[in-house]
């Protein structure tokens, strides 16, 4: 009888244990990240409505309880500490153009009954039809919802208050780095340099957290929708100076601080075979004049290549973005080498589907990959890059940023023949307990040559255990042995 109760004990202690792992987030314990069979099981990109981040991809259910209570604040709070920060909440800045279309159901057959056309995007006015070739991302229908307040986790809202008007900029406009300290720089853009203002405030960017780690699976299609290539990686990611969520605050340690360090990451390819165990890792620097110090390990040489910091043109293998088109944008900007002339050109609401609160986001297989997701009104810059430089891969870039979180949404990049070139979008999960932003897909497009990409990421932007040991030379080298 006794070794029945120890067996029926043993088998629930089991049973709790494994629901555990099940509900925690599947493994995203300390140095330890699911494999994509564990992330499909949760969650695909692809025919799959499931509101992940109200199951396993909300913060609770892969966090600790001590960490989780660390980056949980009081919503309230937090909604009034960033409105008083940047002087508005975004529901009052919407609503004035084409104002009849109201929260609702709307159908690619509405285009001509409603002026969807004054409050899209070319971009995505074209898009507004049902999916086929010869790019991913059409929508046949649209589910338009009220604007909603987006703020930033309160320390960050307290760092931006506390430092507003330290961080400056040189008499070209460019970011002066001894200067920052911490939160975002440039809080009510204005001036002169309102333009790099609101460019650098996405530089300074807390979307992919402090301590931040990735499952990323990646899918091109040709012309005709076929899928012609796939990849999975695992990304690690440290921002390396003004720090407010996670220990150490402010500088990362000593080295960040001399060296000038804004962020180190470290990618590694999984799959397709030809590219499994290839890594990369990048450093990034604030000073303008200082190079970034790219890395590849290619694993079938078993070497490590140091690569040209200024040849950044070049697309990654099966995508449609070169590594300046990182996250959208992420060329570094300085007037020595490819400079731009920097313009605001438009300030006003436009309506997009940037942002999922639940993580239902998904792209239907079955009627051309069409897009599903939410669609709301924001206010946005406009900013259009024109480069001064002929030998540069694009004659102009449009990037289109969240005035109330400074955020990426869209970018628009054209070819020295002023063609549409590339276009990139970005997909945020927001975490309303958290105030914080990740990645959640990105959609690339080659208006070119014709080919689409689709990333879906999921992330850890709270993973307190992530050091320089996973973005160094130090685990490229373990690779190597």
């Amino acid at each position: 009888m006794e070794k029945i109760k120890e067996f029926c004990i043993g088998l629930i202690v089991f049973t709790f244990f494994m629901t555990m792992i099940t509900s925690s987030g599947w493994a995203w314990g300390a140095g330890k990240i699911p494999n994509l069979d564990e992330w499909l099981k949760q969650k695909n990109i692809l025919d799959d409505p499931r509101p992940f981040l109200k199951g396993a991809g909300d913060p609770k259910n892969f966090l600790t309880p001590e960490l989780y209570k660390k980056v949980t604040f009081d919503v309230e709070a937090m909604k009034k500490a960033w409105a008083d920060v940047i002087g508005f909440m975004s529901p009052d800045l919407v609503g004035k153009i084409a104002p009849e279309i109201k929260p609702g159901t709307y159908t690619f057959q509405d285009k001509d009954k409603y002026p969807f056309k004054e409050l899209m995007s070319a971009f995505h006015y074209n898009r507004f039809k049902p999916g086929g070739p010869p790019h991913v991302g059409n929508f046949s229908e649209i589910k338009v919802v009220p604007t909603r307040q987006y703020y930033w986790a309160l320390p960050i809202a307290e760092a931006t208050k506390k430092n507003e008007g330290k961080t400056k900029l040189d008499d070209k406009g460019y970011f002066v780095p001894e200067s920052y300290v911490a939160g975002y720089p440039f809080p009510k853009p204005s001036g002169k340099f309102k333009a790099q203002q609101v460019v650098y405030n996405w530089y300074k960017r807390y979307n992919d957290g402090e301590n931040n780690v990735v499952n990323e699976r990646a899918m091109g299609f040709n012309r005709k929708l076929m899928n012609d290539w796939e990849s999975y990686m695992n990304y690690w990611e440290l921002k390396l100076n003004g720090r407010v969520l996670i220990e150490p605050f402010g500088w990362y340690d000593e080295r960040a601080r001399k060296r000038g360090e804004e962020r180190a990451f470290n990618f590694v390819y999984n799959s397709p075979q030809d590219s499994a165990g290839n890594a990369y890792i990048n450093m990034i620097f604030d000073d303008p004049d200082k190079s970034n110090q790219p890395l590849f390990y290619i694993a079938q040489m078993r070497r490590i290549r140091k690569l040209s910091a200024e040849d950044t043109q070049d697309p990654y293998p099966g995508g449609d973005l070169t590594m300046d088109d990182g996250y959208g944008f992420q060329q570094k900007l300085t007037y020595r080498r490819f400079p731009y002339k920097y313009e605001l050109v438009g300030e006003r609401e436009y309506l997009v589907p940037n942002y999922t609160w639940d993580g239902s986001m998904y792209f239907d297989s079955k009627k051309g990959y069409e897009l599903h997701n939410e669609w709301e009104r924001r206010p946005v810059y406009v900013l259009q890059l024109t480069q001064l430089d002929p030998n540069y891969i694009y004659s102009k870039r449009i990037l289109y940023i969240d005035k109330e979180s400074f955020t990426l949404l869209f970018t628009e990049n054209y070819d020295q023949k002023g063609r549409l070139y590339r276009t990139h979008e970005n997909f945020h999960a927001f975490h309303p307990e958290q105030g914080m932003f990740h990645w959640w897909a990105m959609l690339g497009m080659d208006h070119v040559d014709l080919h689409s990409h689709i990333m879906n990421i999921f992330g850890n932007s709270w993973a307190d255990w992530v050091t320089r040991d996973h973005t160094g030379v130090g685990v490229m080298m373990k690779k190597g042995k």
